[in-house]
């Protein structure tokens, strides 16, 4: 029997984004590869730019911190 990897963020990331999309029953009767291209890109496309956006908030852009410097 295989085990059971644990989930990480990006994993947690992307169950929410099927969700939303209203994949997740297609999922869970018949798994991540019965799902169309469409639908993966759907889903690798918003977690791509979710990714970015945290990073983005997570880190202070160089215009701000050269704003503040010369203040």
């Amino acid at each position: 029997m295989k085990q059971k990897k644990p989930l990480t963020p990006d994993d947690i990331m992307k169950y929410e984004i099927a969700e939303e999309l209203g994949l997740m029953d297609k999922v869970k009767t018949n798994g991540w590869k019965s799902l169309t291209a469409r639908e993966s890109g759907k889903i690798g496309g918003m977690l791509a730019s979710r990714k970015r956006r945290k990073n983005c908030e997570n880190q202070p852009s160089e215009r701000k911190s050269s704003i503040q410097r010369l203040s």
